[in-house]
């Protein structure tokens, strides 16, 4: 079993194949979000804040932070937002940013041991990112391009997602805390994307023995009642073997899938999540009642 240990000073949380998926909040990031892009760049957090306690109140066992706004002081930006988020809940952080000087300041700060999303397969990229996750001992989400861009080639994302694990191994990074993601494609544009992802999550399963996340949004990109595709879709990922992803838990229906799912593949022990989650609450208030009348006859 491959667990990929995720920790805040409080908190642990264990990606793992035969454990319950992961949801990873995805909300926390101005990309897309015109609002909150020009509330961050004004020094308003207020969002950020109110987006963290959301999606854990949700059911997010980890979110992901990111502060990627052009022309903004992004190292600065995202340090108060980890920070802010630290001090409003206890999950696990992914820690989500191309820049170097943003990711060595926050892991430096950072209680625990997060995820730091992301590394590409170009040799500069390892190079720059491997060596910092290895020095703070973190783990990290390596995705399947290089600088030949996103390939359609299933087996291509697969060499460059083994490149990256091999990579990592050099600089004492075990398998272990390396999630792979295989790349999500729009179905609408690509009508394989789906069948892409479930042949790929097995492969780095069984040949790497990686865990794997994904941005699970862009499956449904473009089309009608997409929510439903998402959560559609996540489900057959979890039964090919994926085990975690950036996401929205807001979203009932993708959330509900996965809970399904993880019923369904045996990794919630007696139905006990799905029970609490769904049980009619009258039916213990009923109970309760006739318990008290039989109490006092």
């Amino acid at each position: 079993m491959t667990d990929t240990v995720l920790s805040s000073a409080t908190r642990e949380v264990a990606i793992g194949f035969g454990r319950p998926f992961v949801m990873i909040g995805e909300r926390i990031n101005p990309t897309g979000r015109k609002l909150l892009t020009e509330e961050m760049k004004a020094g308003d957090f207020s969002r950020v804040e109110a987006d963290a306690l959301t999606q854990v109140a949700a059911g997010a066992q980890m979110l992901d932070i990111n502060a990627g706004i052009p022309l903004a002081d992004e190292p600065a930006m995202l340090a108060r937002a980890v920070k802010l988020v630290q001090s409003v809940t206890d999950v696990p952080l992914s820690i989500d940013s191309s820049i170097i000087e943003a990711l060595e300041a926050r892991l430096s700060a950072y209680v625990g041991k997060p995820l730091v999303n992301s590394v590409t397969g170009e040799d500069e990229v390892m190079e720059r990112v491997l060596p910092l996750v290895a020095r703070h001992g973190a783990a990290v989400v390596a995705i399947s391009n290089d600088d030949t861009g996103i390939s359609e080639d299933p087996d291509v994302r697969f060499s460059i997602a083994k490149r990256i694990v091999e990579r990592a191994a050099d600089h004492g990074i075990p398998a272990s805390d390396v999630v792979v993601d295989p790349l999500v494609m729009p179905i609408g544009a690509m009508g394989s994307a789906g069948q892409q992802v479930f042949s790929l999550v097995r492969r780095l399963r069984e040949e790497l023995g990686v865990n794997t996340t994904c941005g699970a949004s862009n499956v449904s990109f473009g089309l009608p009642n997409r929510h439903h595709i998402t959560g559609t879709f996540l489900a057959m990922a979890i039964g090919a073997g994926m085990t975690s992803a950036i996401m929205s838990p807001l979203h009932e229906e993708v959330k509900t899938a996965i809970q399904a799912a993880n019923v369904l593949a045996g990794y919630d022990t007696d139905c006990a999540a799905w029970i609490r989650a769904h049980r009619d609450p009258s039916i213990g208030a009923d109970r309760e009642r006739h318990g008290r009348r039989r109490r006092q006859a």
